[in-house]
């Protein structure tokens, strides 16, 4: 009997999920609102977990070529101070990859050129009202449609939703003059630059306002509250005049789901776990469970029996990221902390590279801290 399989969403995860079903030759369709897959946005940063979920679907090398290798990452005050290095090149020795950066159109790009376009099915919207009958039609129903996920809100209902985390960020893409990895502290906001693909730098500015705050003029208050910063950070901001500037209110799931499964429907990247993006963590998270659900369900067994499975290998994981993401986010960007926070980083000096699966409760240093909320989704 023929398995049909449902992925509501073509963003990373989902994309990521109907390739790997697709190699196992499964009755897998994309349904996705807009009339048009693409990405956009600024940099991603894809860590080694990321980069092997994507060998898997046969990407990983395309990535690698295609994005820009993160070897330093430095954390400075707004008066150009260094307050601490992380060396990502050490993450290298023990995994074998770096973090590559690379633009979220690039990566999406990538990913839907690899999928035969009769698996996707553009212009088309599901809401929670369409589920059940969704669920009804296909065997499999994979909700990969973000934030406000339909299969989310219809399956598991209303109380586990996207929450403020108290700040928002503009975020903008210029042509680089030769800006390295970096985030800048001042208080209650932060201004943080990544090179991506194409010889451009991705900048993002998270300021801590209240939500909606973000002024309409983003120029405007992007000179108030930056313009005396340290270089980059001025020059990139007047680059970026007539450009795209995206503002985006950075948002948590909560509560905690307590299972990603219900019945045959089941869910992946920001529809499971919301993140902040403060560990650059939710897109790489995304890629992993859409392979990893992709692979058991490709196993041939009880659809049942994987979708517990993978249930079991990836909600805590993602969880424990989204966890650990938010703590780092309060701890960096709250204004009553911003001197224990530069004590802290002063006193770690030249930081070892993070393993990228933190441990319960454990406020880990990002190298990069592209994606998540704070990238577009």
């Amino acid at each position: 009997m023929t398995v049909k399989i449902a992925v509501v969403g073509g963003g990373i995860g989902g994309l990521a999920c109907a390739l790997r079903l697709n190699q196992s030759d499964l009755d897998v369709t994309v349904l996705e609102r807009r009339p048009r897959i693409e990405g956009r946005g600024t940099a991603l940063g894809m860590w080694p977990d990321a980069l092997r979920a994507l060998d898997v679907i046969g990407l990983g090398e395309r990535v690698r070529r295609a994005g820009v290798a993160q070897q330093e990452m430095r954390f400075r005050r707004s008066d150009g101070r260094t307050l601490a290095r992380l060396d990502v090149g050490r993450l290298e020795r023990r995994t074998g990859d770096l973090p590559v950066l690379i633009s979220r159109a690039a990566l999406i790009t990538l990913l839907r050129d690899a999928l035969p376009p009769e698996r996707v099915r553009t212009g088309q919207p599901v809401e929670p009202a369409d589920v059940e009958e969704l669920c009804a039609e296909y065997d499999v129903v994979i909700g990969a449609d973000g934030i406000g996920s339909a299969v989310r809100t219809a399956r598991f209902g209303a109380a586990h939703q996207p929450r403020y985390s108290g700040y928002s960020a503009w975020i903008g893409m210029v042509p680089s003059e030769g800006e390295t990895s970096q985030e800048i502290f001042g208080r209650g906001r932060k201004f943080g630059v990544t090179p991506a693909e194409g010889g451009m730098t991705n900048w993002y500015a998270p300021i801590r306002v209240p939500q909606g705050g973000l002024a309409e003029d983003p120029m405007a208050q992007l000179r108030e509250l930056f313009g005396d910063w340290c270089d980059p950070v001025p020059s990139l901001i007047e680059r970026s005049a007539g450009t795209e500037i995206l503002n985006y209110p950075i948002r948590y799931l909560a509560p905690r789901l307590l299972s990603l499964v219900s019945g045959n429907a089941v869910l992946i990247g920001d529809a499971a776990h919301l993140m902040t993006a403060d560990l650059g963590q939710g897109a790489c998270q995304a890629l992993v469970d859409g392979v990893a659900l992709g692979g058991h369900l490709a196993g041939g067994g009880e659809l049942v029996h994987a979708l517990n499975q993978f249930d079991r290998e990836r909600r805590r994981p993602a969880q424990r990221f989204a966890t650990a993401a938010r703590l780092l986010g309060e701890f960096t960007s709250r204004p009553g902390l911003s001197t224990v926070r530069d004590l802290t980083f002063r006193a770690a000096g030249l930081l070892g590279p993070q393993d990228p699966r933190p441990s319960r409760g454990a406020k880990t240093v990002s190298a990069s801290a592209s994606d998540g909320g704070l990238r577009t989704k």
